[in-house]
């Protein structure tokens, strides 16, 4: 999947809130190689509706108000959550979220691409004009 993304243009990468050095060896020990970047320390996860915790209210996740999303015995917790974003030069835009159930529909190169701005580079998207290179609908991603 990863390879059919670049083909396209598109980047994809991790982003958990453990410290760099545990992603690094749970993906070694694994073999991965994808982009894993850690948000230790950072306030993504809480910017983008990842991590809810008692210290950081209100809690929003899925675009609505979840106050019981928390309760005495689970202070903090990690939702699932897809985000994707555009680079222009050094600007960088979020353009998509998804969350909650929303992020099972993620299975294939095509729901990926179907997310992103730049969509799948195909001559029938509009609008005309927005991916680099114009790719036939070519399931093998060869073009």
């Amino acid at each position: 999947m990863l390879t059919h993304l670049g083909s396209r243009d598109t980047a994809f990468a991790l982003v958990s809130r453990a410290p760099l050095a545990k992603l690094k060896a749970y993906s070694a020990a694994r073999g991965w190689t994808v982009d894993w970047y850690s948000s230790y320390g950072s306030d993504f996860n809480y910017d983008y509706q990842a991590t809810m915790d008692k210290d950081r209210s209100p809690f929003v996740y899925n675009y609505r108000d979840e106050p019981e999303i928390l309760n005495e015995d689970n202070t903090s917790t990690e939702v699932p959550g897809v985000s994707c974003f555009l680079r222009d030069g050094e600007q960088v835009f979020h353009t998509y979220s998804t969350f909650a159930r929303g992020v099972e529909t993620v299975g294939n190169t095509y729901s990926w691409l179907d997310l992103t701005a730049f969509g799948r580079g195909e001559e029938w998207e509009e609008p005309k004009g927005r991916a680099a290179k114009v790719h036939g609908a070519d399931p093998t991603f060869t073009d």
